[in-house]
Parts: C-alpha cells; structure tokens; sequence
C-alpha cells in the first residue's frame, strides 16, 4: 500500500496494487540445477554457507605466482576527519615516490569528499564510482601509471586489471587505500586483491575511525578508552594486530548476521517450495497434455470424496444434493436413507463411475455437434483461418475455447475437448496460485507477532500455509471440475474462427465468416470486412445454433426445466 499512498499524496491516479505471479529465491533457483559449481577470489570466508545451502565444498586453488604484496595493519584514528586528512596526505607522499594509488570508498559521497579534497592540494586524479560506465575499464587500465590517482567505490571497474605502468614495480607496485572497513571481509579482500597480480609487488593499507560504521557497532568503547589511556593527540594514530583482530571479528559479526537473515528467508520458501513443485506439476500436465485426462479424473473423484465425506459426517443430505448439483451437475442416485446407512468408499464409487460416464458422453456430444461447423470452416476456409474460438459456459461462467482448427478437423471435433480441459485446467491455476501468493505473504507478515508469545512464527507459518494450500488444492479441483462437467455450447451463441490471412466472403445457410483486413488491399478497420472490392459490411462471425426445447434440462446446470430457469423470459 506504500505506493498507492504516495500516489494519493501527489494527487495522481491511484494505481491498482500490483499482482505477484511466481516467486522463487535465488537459493531455491540455483539448486533447481543439477550440478552446481562457481568461481571466485573469495569465496573462503564464506565457505560454511556455501556447505549449508548448497552441500558445496570450497577448494583454494594456489596463486599463479608467490604473492609478494605487503598487506599492514589497519590505522585507527579517533575522528573521521582525522582519517581523511591521513588519507590525503598518505596519497600525496604515494604520489612522489611514483607509485600508483588506488583508494577505495565505501559510497559515491565519500569519493566525491575525498576527489574535493585532493583537488585542493592540487593532487590530479580520476573518479570511477559507477556512473561511467563507458570510461570504467579505460579509467581502472590507466590506475597503474605512475602517478596515477584513482578513487573507485568497492563495486567500479572489477574485472578490469590493472597493468603496471614503466617504472612502477621498482617504485613498489600499486598502492591500495581502504577508506573503511566494509561490513563483509570478501569486499575488503576485492579491494586488497587489486595490486599483488601474477607476482607484481604492491602494499594495501586500511584507515578507520572510531566513527565509521562498523566501528560504532562493534567495540568502538573499548578501542576509544585505549586511546583515552594512551594520551593520544589529534591526528594521532593506533596500528597493532590487536585491533585489525578485533574489526575482522566485528566483520564476521555482521556477516553472520546477514547469513542468519538470509537463511530464515530460505526457510520461508522452503515451505512454499513444496507447494510451488506441486502446483507447476499440475500446470505442466495442463500445458503439454502430459496425464491431464488422469488429473483430471483425480479431480473428479477427489471432489466426489470431499463432498460425501464433509456432507455425511455432518448428516446433511440437502447439503449433499445441492453440492452435487452446484459442483457436478448431476443429481442424486442415492435417497437420504441409502446415503446414511451406506459406506462413504462405496458412495465415492458409485458416484465417480456416473460423474464420469456423464463427463465423457457429454464431451463426446459437444465433440459431435462442433465438429459440423469446424468441417465447414476447414474445407471452404481452412488455408485462410488457423483457429477457431468456442464458447462454452457453466450457466454462470463463460470461456472462449481457442484451438487449433486444422487438428480439431482432424480428430473429429476430439480436439475441442482436450483445449477446453487445458484451456480451463491453466486459467484456474494460474488464478488459485496468484491469489495464493497473496495470502501467503499476508500470514509471512502476521506470523511474525508469534514471536511475542514465544512461539517459534517459522513453525505456526508451516502449519498454517499447509492449510492454506489444501484449501487451495481442494478450491482448484470443484472449480475445474465444476467447469468441465457442467459446460455447453450456449444457446444462440456464435463460435467465432480468428484468421491470420484475409479471407473472401462467403454464403452459407448457417455459417457466416467475419474477416479483417490484413496487408494490402482496402484499409484495415477490423471491425468491418469487404463484401467484395467496394463494399464493406460489418463482420458477422459463425454461428452455431443450439436450439433448446422448453421442456428439456437447462444447459447451465441446475437441474430445472428451460422453460423454468435460463428460458423463462424466452
């Protein structure tokens, strides 16, 4: 709601909020592969969460060349400016001895700080802070001339290497400068691993201040009463072992401290990770055709056992009738005596082996009295149009069926009846699993007040999200099921056929074929198509006419007489 209330404070439209449709962790996606491997310069200070998540072992393969690069201990001063004035002078003097400098910034605010101070001592130097992105690699080739100053943030221009310039490895190589410790060991080893390449010499030097962030977290009191013991002057530095110690274990601190957030986050969609597998299973099935007829049939019997199991137990045998006329469409073969006494398994059975009968003789009808139609459609039309639209309805609901027209001729209308099960199958999955998502997110939010009665929310999450998706699981089987038992062909509806070329007009008794104009020829207004060169007409789509007697059954389902339901204004 962040946005839509920003959106009302500036008096602009407010946007519908935005609808997530699949999630995943990149921890979950890179061990979706099969194999799994990776390189990196420093990946050792990570090596127990690299075990954790991925069962992944990290080797250290030896350097090229011996590394001669001399790495001191970090300086500590007491104020941040005192350290920045350190930096600029150490830059300076660098720069007389002809090496080149490489100082590393933890922002683009710290490197634009230090650019103004360096200009003030009339230091010439570069910029690099990720904003360049066409000068990056040409700046960082140029970093190891002698000389050469360049300020970079810890991300610009890795992967360029820097080459030493004439001259430089006698004056000592380049020289690294870490303006702060970053909150994680591998961006401060990044920075360090610069100079030293392929046996170059090279120093790296670290400067801190009792302000910096990291410092202020993590012992920064104790660091400051040894300096207060020790008497030290403005501008006076601390440099031992102790203390560089000291801010590394602070380091591992944090570090484990983003690992703990990381890992909590990985638990969470460990529990939707099941379900996503369940879900995409199913609509896998649905895309390529793979056991949809037995999902289907699943579902039918699952539906069937769901209602007669909540309907008995609670001996409601009104509720049970309704629920087979709303979800099946088909009334009851049992009285309310037979539907107490008898077993449930049995009552299952019985009514899965109608159910279906029922299913399959209607799919064989709708087969039957499209076929006619896209017969027609094929051999007058058929190089001219490549699908044909058929709707369908439950008497509530209604869906345009799109589906091939050349296999449906083919298969004798047998392909309407797989596209309208896919078709279906996917459009209620895909809605069940968005909302889903949504809710989800909900209970991640809510069960986090758990915490305060000193319950575990990752545990109540589990539970509560497995309830959640059978709801969903049970929702999504009546919705299909519901469906594809209870739809037909409306009456005095129109099955509309989508063309790719434009076709001529033709006359037929029951059949009339819209066409828009596509490519040359008259203007493309498709809403309108060409009687002939000079006329146009608007577009009259095909027809298929389903006449329904007032006596017989209504199509949406409910059981009652025509005349009675849908065809009482008729």
């Amino acid at each position: 709601g962040l946005h839509q209330a920003l959106e009302a404070k500036e008096n602009v439209k407010v946007e519908a909020a935005t609808q997530t449709y699949a999630t995943i962790t990149l921890q979950n996606y890179f061990r979706m592969y099969s194999k799994l491997a990776g390189m990196t310069g420093t990946a050792e200070t990570e090596a127990g969460e690299f075990w954790d998540i991925y069962k992944l072992d990290v080797t250290v393969i030896p350097t090229n060349r011996p590394v001669i690069r001399k790495d001191y201990e970090d300086k500590v001063y007491k104020t941040v400016r005192e350290k920045y004035n350190a930096v600029i002078n150490e830059v300076e003097g660098l720069v007389k001895q002809g090496r080149p400098v490489l100082v590393g910034t933890t922002s683009v605010e710290i490197s634009e700080l230090l650019s103004r101070m360096l200009n003030r001592k009339g230091i010439k130097h570069n910029v690099l802070n990720a904003k360049l992105h066409a000068k990056e690699a040409d700046i960082v080739a140029e970093a190891g001339q002698a000389g050469a100053v360049t300020i970079a943030t810890n991300m610009a221009g890795r992967g360029t290497d820097i080459k030493l310039g004439p001259g430089v490895k006698e004056a000592g190589g380049l020289a690294i400068i870490g303006t702060e410790r970053h909150d994680s060991r591998r961006v401060d080893r990044q920075l360090r691993g610069r100079a030293g390449r392929q046996g170059d010499p090279g120093s790296s030097q670290f400067y801190v201040s009792l302000e910096d962030n990291l410092m202020r977290l993590f012992g920064s009191e104790r660091i400051a009463s040894i300096m207060d013991r020790l008497g030290l002057e403005e501008g006076e530095v601390i440099q031992h072992s102790m203390i560089s110690k000291s801010i590394e274990r602070a380091q591992k601190k944090v570090e484990e401290n983003n690992f703990g957030i990381r890992k909590r986050l990985l638990e969470y969609d460990d529990v939707m990770n099941a379900q996503r597998d369940v879900i995409y299973k199913k609509r896998r099935h649905a895309l390529f055709g793979e056991r949809l007829a037995l999902d289907i049939s699943n579902m039918i019997y699952d539906t069937i056992e769901s209602i007669v199991f909540d309907t008995q137990e609670n001996r409601d045998y009104e509720a049970f009738k309704m629920e087979l006329i709303t979800n099946l469409g088909i009334e009851s073969p049992f009285d309310e005596k037979e539907f107490m006494q008898r077993k449930p398994d049995d009552l299952v059975q019985e009514l899965y082996q109608q159910a279906y009968n029922n299913y399959r003789q209607k799919s064989e009808r709708i087969a039957r009295e499209t076929y006619p139609v896209i017969k027609n459609v094929y051999e007058n039309e058929g190089q001219r149009y490549k699908t044909i639209a058929i709707p369908m309805t439950d008497g509530s609901k209604s869906l345009d069926i799109i589906t091939n027209l050349e296999k449906a001729y083919n298969s004798e209308g047998r392909e309407v009846i797989v596209a309208i099960e896919k078709i279906v199958t996917l459009k209620i999955i895909d809605d069940a699993w968005k909302e889903h998502l949504r809710e989800l997110d909900d209970l991640k939010q809510s069960v986090q007040n758990a915490s305060y009665e000193q319950k575990d929310p990752l545990l109540i999450y589990k539970f509560e999200s497995f309830e959640l998706f059978k709801q969903m699981i049970n929702k999504i089987n009546r919705d299909i099921v519901s469906f594809i038992t209870k739809c037909d062909l409306p009456a005095n509806k129109e099955v509309q056929v989508e063309s790719v070329f434009k076709p001529a007009s033709i006359d037929l008794s029951q059949l009339k074929t819209g066409r828009t104009e596509i490519g040359g020829g008259q203007g493309g207004d498709p809403n309108k198509f060409g009687h002939d060169t000079q006329q146009q007409q608007v577009t009259q789509p095909i027809r298929v006419e389903k006449k329904v007697g007032r006596n017989d059954p209504c199509p949406c389902g409910s059981g009652k007489k025509y005349k009675h339901c849908h065809g009482r204004d008729a």
